[in-house]
């Protein structure tokens, strides 16, 4: 069983104050999260590809290579990295680069995203999102069993025996896909023996029981070893000593964050009727003090079967000595108290 982070780099103004630190210093912020989440022993640390400007990590490997000069144990991994506007062989130079300075604590997690800003800055068009995709996870997938490569797909020029250097520390380096929970995103993902992340973001958890029982039946169906299967579960939360201070500290950020996103894509605006539904026992936001965010992290575990859970934080620009206490949290009260309750199948 495995507990991490992973965060979109949210940069923005404090809700509470109007005032905006530098990018700068954002990242310089963002490298103390990590170093003390290797430091409390969690097991991953991951970051989310974006192109705009309020999510700052248009280049995780970047980033997870200056965090694997500060840290020792804790894995490191992309949140995802948008693979469908992407070089695979550059994706897997840059993991495997990664993954030799780091000493093998690298991971790509590998999913189409939920932002299309990506395609026109590449030069893709939207229409080609499907397919884009199922090429590139192809082909990166081929990157990692052979040092020398021939390959044809649909969206670039052919690979003609021609060699990848570096090679990475892990053989095979480890892809995960992410998905949001679309049957065909399980059944490919059991398909080609690759672990799957789940991101429950909103909503009921448990509705999302159909589709990681279906991960499972189809990686039966493939004839695979049900002890190598990994299953992961991501989610939107944010920890605190109190329910009531957690709340307090998070609903400002989500409401300017998830209020911004909404408008973009035309959703009604956020109000907290559904903050508060979202952080009741029934919502997907693992919010709260440790007791309380445990039992969420827990009921999720009972009905998923989960190898590994990853906490998204922050939701919105939040101050910086409260996400280190969350870090300090999750990583000391909150994930024993889940691995006690699961040991003793509670």
């Amino acid at each position: 069983m495995e507990f991490g982070i992973y965060s979109f780099v949210d940069h923005g103004p404090d809700p509470r104050t109007g005032s905006t630190i530098t990018q700068e210093q954002r990242y310089a912020y963002l490298l103390e999260e990590i170093e003390l989440a290797d430091r409390l022993g969690l097991h991953h640390f991951g970051i989310g590809e974006h192109h705009r400007a309020d999510f700052i990590a248009s280049a995780p490997a970047v980033v997870l290579a200056a965090a694997a000069a500060r840290t020792e144990r804790i894995r490191l991994s992309s949140a995802v990295t948008v693979l469908s506007s992407e070089d695979p062989v550059r994706v897997f130079q840059q993991f495997a680069t990664l993954d030799l300075l780091s000493k093998g604590r690298a991971e790509i997690m590998a999913g189409r995203g939920s932002f299309t800003e990506s395609f026109p800055l590449f030069g893709y068009d939207l229409q080609d999102y499907d397919s884009l995709f199922a090429d590139n996870l192809e082909l990166l997938l081929e990157l990692r069993k052979h040092t020398r490569i021939s390959w044809q797909g649909r969206h670039r020029g052919p690979i003609d025996d021609r060699e990848v250097q570096p090679r990475p520390v892990q053989d095979p380096l480890p892809v995960w896909l992410a998905v949001g929970g679309t049957p065909a995103s399980m059944v490919r993902a059991a398909d080609l023996g690759l672990p799957v992340m789940l991101a429950i973001i909103g909503g009921q958890p448990d509705r999302f029981q159909a589709f990681t029982d279906l991960y499972r039946q189809a990686w039966q169906q493939a004839g695979r070893d049900p002890a190598a299967l990994q299953l992961g579960i991501g989610s939107h939360g944010f920890i605190a000593d109190s329910f009531e201070e957690a709340a307090e500290l998070t609903w400002p950020a989500y409401a300017q964050s998830m209020g911004r996103i909404g408008k973009e894509r035309g959703w009604g605006p956020v109000d907290r009727r559904q903050f508060d539904f979202e952080i009741s026992p029934e919502g997907a936001m693992i919010l709260g003090d440790p007791e309380t965010a445990a039992k969420k992290i827990i009921r999720q575990q009972k009905w998923s079967g989960f190898t590994r859970y990853a906490l998204q934080f922050t939701v919105g620009t939040m101050p910086h000595d409260r996400v280190l206490r969350c870090i300090e949290l999750y990583a000391t009260e909150v994930v024993p108290r889940v691995e006690r309750a699961i040991a003793k199948g509670a």
